[in-house]
């Protein structure tokens, strides 16, 4: 079955919160555990299954790295999990990928296994490693409680699209964490800024995306391409920060302080700064798991570029079994090291809005590569926005446009900090917008039965 919409979650929320906050605090996790496992199941029936053998082996490849610590036995079980984990991943997400490299390069006719994903594999597969990398270099206690640790590692909020959780950044909130009014109000609102994002600026963009994606690349003209990537970008931007938004608003609810995921990276400066402003957990988990121990900065020139082809190549793996998104990560990387070798302080000494357009011109690039999967397809619509031989503007455009402006002009400004700073300023318009946006989101979810985020996919 395919998890396709946050409906369910949204009427399966009354029900966790209940049971939650009548239970003692000695069994909160336990309850957490039963209704992320349903919340799951509902998903993924078979699937959970997977999930807790993932459990279950970082659960006891921990004891083992703790009890042997500093010998080989301890760094043996430290790759035992690490294979394990990597290998579900790659099993389930990129068998199909390298079968039909294996069939394309030297001519078998191997079948492809048509394996569904498990939902959020790839980032609950990254939470259980780092629990394992967090034990055996001593920056968290072992978790001798599976209850704590199955928590962890399934907490529904976050389970299927992140932010991603590492260990040490809330081995102490399992067993010891604050709740209160304050903390539950500022989750609500944090939720219902989240919904919002979702089913009225995501959902409406993704729809002007998906029609101009579903015309003939060759005969769109160059505005309405422009368009609609520009519309792609704003969605991937409000969809997934806007899931990000639910996750932290529930785990404030239910006593976690989650890590920020997204801190409005369309106002960067530099691309540099744009990946630290997106999809930051995803960043922090690839520098300190991979980037610092392949040596980081502090080596070489030329193993410094390898190690950021490394990181920016499995970046882009990570997020599908495509030959696009490896370009999209290795794209992304090339821009890094450019900037970081010299072109970094020419930016600093431009207009900031020129910095601005530069970075989201080469954002809005990247997410034509991201988003179309096949390579031929990615270089006609390239060719759809630079070639100035084509029809430069036509009717599809402004109907488009001008049926969508209000939506598209205040995308725009929402992707800036301009109205959170005006709701932060006026603590009634806060409030305003937690019922008023309840009210709509309600409208909206009852609605639509199909609400899928992007990042389920991943």
């Amino acid at each position: 079955m395919v998890f396709s919409s946050i409906t369910f979650l949204f009427y399966f929320l009354p029900l966790v919160l209940f049971f939650y906050f009548i239970s003692p605090n000695k069994i909160k996790n336990l309850v957490l555990l039963v209704f992320s496992l349903i919340f799951y199941a509902w998903g993924e029936p078979v699937y959970i299954f997977i999930m807790l053998f993932s459990c279950i082996v970082d659960y006891v490849h921990a004891l083992i790295i703790d009890k042997y610590r500093g010998t080989f036995k301890s760094k043996l079980a430290l790759i035992s999990s690490i294979i394990i984990n990597l290998s579900l991943l790659v099993f389930f997400k990129y068998s199909d990928f390298f079968i039909s490299l294996l069939n394309s390069l030297i001519n078998l006719n191997i079948p492809l296994l048509n394996l569904s994903l498990p939902i959020g594999i790839s980032f609950y597969t990254f939470q259980t490693m780092s629990y394992s990398i967090d034990v055996y270099r001593n920056d968290s206690p072992v978790q001798k409680n599976i209850i704590n640790l199955g928590t962890f590692i399934t907490l529904f909020p976050q389970l299927v699209a992140g932010p991603i959780v590492r260990y040490h950044d809330i081995s102490h909130q399992l067993i010891n964490r604050c709740i209160s009014f304050d903390k539950i109000y500022e989750g609500v609102y944090r939720f219902i800024i989240g919904i919002l994002k979702k089913v009225i600026i995501a959902n409406n963009l993704g729809a002007i995306w998906f029609s101009i994606k579903s015309t003939p690349f060759n005969d769109l003209s160059n505005l309405t391409a422009w368009l609609g990537i520009i519309c792609f970008t704003l969605q991937i931007y409000f969809d997934f920060s806007g899931y990000s938004d639910m996750a932290i608003g529930l785990g404030k609810i239910f006593g976690f302080d989650l890590l920020e995921n997204f801190n409005f990276p369309y106002i960067s400066k530099s691309i540099t700064e744009f990946w630290r402003r997106w999809h930051i957990s995803l960043g922090i988990w690839f520098r300190d798991y991979l980037y610092i121990p392949l040596g980081g900065n502090r080596c070489s020139k030329s193993r410094w570029i390898f190690n950021i082809f490394i990181v920016w190549f499995l970046t882009g793996l990570w997020h599908g079994a495509s030959f696009n998104f490896i370009l999209w990560g290795l794209y992304f990387g090339i821009i890094l090291i450019i900037e970081k070798l010299f072109l970094l302080e020419i930016l600093k000494k431009l207009p900031k809005f020129l910095s601005h357009i530069y970075v989201m011109f080469l954002v809005i690039i990247g997410f034509v590569i991201f988003e179309i999967t096949d390579i031929n397809s990615i270089l006609i619509y390239l060719g759809s926005m630079f070639n100035f031989n084509n029809t430069f503007v036509d009717s599809a455009f402004y109907y488009y446009f001008i049926h969508n402006i209000i939506l598209i002009v205040f995308s725009i400004i929402a992707s800036t900090p301009i109205i959170k700073i005006i709701l932060d300023k006026y603590e009634i318009l806060r409030f305003i917008t937690l019922i008023v946006g309840f009210i709509v989101a309600t409208s909206f979810l009852v609605d639509s039965s199909f609400n899928p985020f992007l990042y389920f996919r991943f």
